[in-house]
């Protein structure tokens, strides 16, 4: 029992390990791995919420723990993988606007954990920090299709949308098959991939975050698929 009380906490601790990797790759030039770093812990925090509940496993310290992982896999690697992708031909002052990023993402998650309003499923006020950096890991993925220019303006545009009161439309309960098509297209597209044998340009941790995707997926329809019985 104490085990499964330990397991959402697993995958929090996991999201922050990719935050912490996803640093280490960006430094070391590996930027898509990086990028895809941040995507998985993306799922993995999409993951533990609903696995704390599911086991009935709700605590603080998951609670206090989920933001601290937040800050540094939506925050600050992030704007580190910006900085060394482009932001470094700036210098010092770079670096300095890339910190801008986490800075607001922490103020962000600060106000939202001290908010008395958290029952809203249908807005959320200001930009959440993680959909925040997972923009810019998409933006950074694809880097060599998008100019310079976009990703700074959408860059900045995110640091302040964190910290503002604009109420953005929230996505928690749509169900599965409104986006289904997407989800056959992405892993059509994988399998056509593979099987043409161009699977070797793309940055290998990709295809640890295509079968933890599929299995989020499945466990999605699987929930719904019961509450469904349940109703």
């Amino acid at each position: 029992m104490r085990f499964t009380k330990m397991i959402p906490n697993m995958f929090t601790l996991g999201n922050l390990y990719c935050g912490f990797l996803s640093i280490g790759f960006a430094a070391n030039g590996q930027f898509n791995n990086a990028a895809i770093l941040i995507l998985i812990g993306m799922m993995l925090d999409s993951m533990d919420g609903r696995l704390a509940r599911m086991l009935k496993a709700d605590s603080q310290l998951g609670k206090e723990l989920d933001s601290l992982a937040d800050i540094v896999t939506f925050g600050v690697a992030p704007s580190f993988l910006v900085y060394y992708t482009y932001f470094y031909q700036f210098g010092l002052l770079g670096l300095m606007v890339a910190g801008l990023f986490p800075l607001f993402g922490a103020y962000r998650l600060a106000r939202f954990n001290i908010s008395t309003d958290k029952s809203s499923l249908n807005y959320f006020i200001g930009v959440p920090i993680t959909a925040a950096g997972g923009i810019m890991a998409i933006l950074t993925l694809f880097g060599n299709l998008i100019p310079n220019i976009v990703t700074t303006v959408v860059f900045t545009a995110l640091s302040f949308l964190m910290v503002s009161r604009i109420r953005i439309p929230s996505f928690k309960e749509v169900p599965l098959p409104k986006y289904g098509t997407i989800v056959t297209i992405f892993l059509g597209s994988l399998l056509f991939v593979i099987w043409k044998g161009t699977y070797s340009q793309f940055p290998y941790l990709i295809y640890i975050a295509t079968p933890l995707y599929v299995a989020y997926l499945a466990y999605r329809f699987v929930k719904g698929k019961n509450k469904n019985n349940i109703d």
